[in-house]
């Protein structure tokens, strides 16, 4: 019992240096090579603790094996942009002036829905009033706001989605007391005769419609609604 006591009061002031040495990152903010490094730690910290007969250099050899491969990755990574992209990646736009990016969600592995939680994570309802939403390498997403008048008052308005990635929103279509002919129809308006080009479309209380187009700039038409105020 004294053995292990011992080597899990070593090898947790050891993790504790090491993680001091790796900065003071939170979890979220991590690069990935950091967190890649911060996991294994761990794992391999619980070794030589668990186990009273394996040696307790087989943990502590591996962690500060670790701890210098960081060290050396961090430098390199300073020292040199094109290090710094291979290792940690860069930053991908989701949304630009023409909507949502379609090319760059399929490169991060995201779909519309993963993009329309991390824009509400962020205090974000409506794609209409971002002009770009990056994804930093950390995996954080940053929004730009587009510009606005702040001498006119903004109604409250939150848009529920009708059509994402081929998929029709029936209870939101329901809600606003739309058809998808109503919708499809203002995607042929503007050159998307097939529902298919359409990556998302929303709509709002005042019955405007939002389109991003899979390939494209993103539009609005206006819808009249009868049920505009049951959400």
């Amino acid at each position: 019992m004294l053995v292990v006591f011992l080597k899990s009061v070593f090898t947790f002031i050891l993790v504790l240096i090491v993680i001091r040495i790796m900065g003071k990152r939170q979890l979220g903010e991590m690069q990935p090579f950091e967190l890649v490094i911060t996991l294994i730690i761990a794992e391999v910290a619980c070794i030589p603790m668990n186990d009273p007969y394996i040696p307790f250099y087989c943990g502590i050899v591996p962690i500060i094996t670790l701890a210098a491969l960081h060290l050396i990755m961090s430098f390199i990574s300073r020292k040199s942009i094109k290090a710094r992209r291979v290792i940690s990646g860069r930053s991908i736009i989701a949304i630009d002036k023409n909507g949502i990016n379609y090319e760059n969600l399929q490169k991060m592995n995201l779909n519309v829905n993963d993009l329309i939680e991390a824009v509400r994570s962020s205090g974000y309802i409506d794609f209409n009033e971002i002009e770009y939403a990056i994804f930093e390498t950390n995996g954080k997403i940053c929004i730009v706001e587009k510009d606005t008048d702040p001498m006119k008052p903004k109604p409250a308005l939150l848009p529920v989605s009708l059509y994402i990635d081929g998929y029709w929103e029936k209870e939101n279509l329901a809600l606003a007391q739309i058809s998808e002919k109503q919708v499809t129809d203002i995607f042929a308006q503007n050159g998307y005769k097939n529902a298919r080009e359409i990556l998302y479309a929303d709509i709002r209380q005042d019955g405007t419609v939002y389109v991003s187009p899979k390939r494209g700039a993103c539009f609005t038409g206006k819808l009249e609604l009868a049920g505009g105020a049951n959400w």
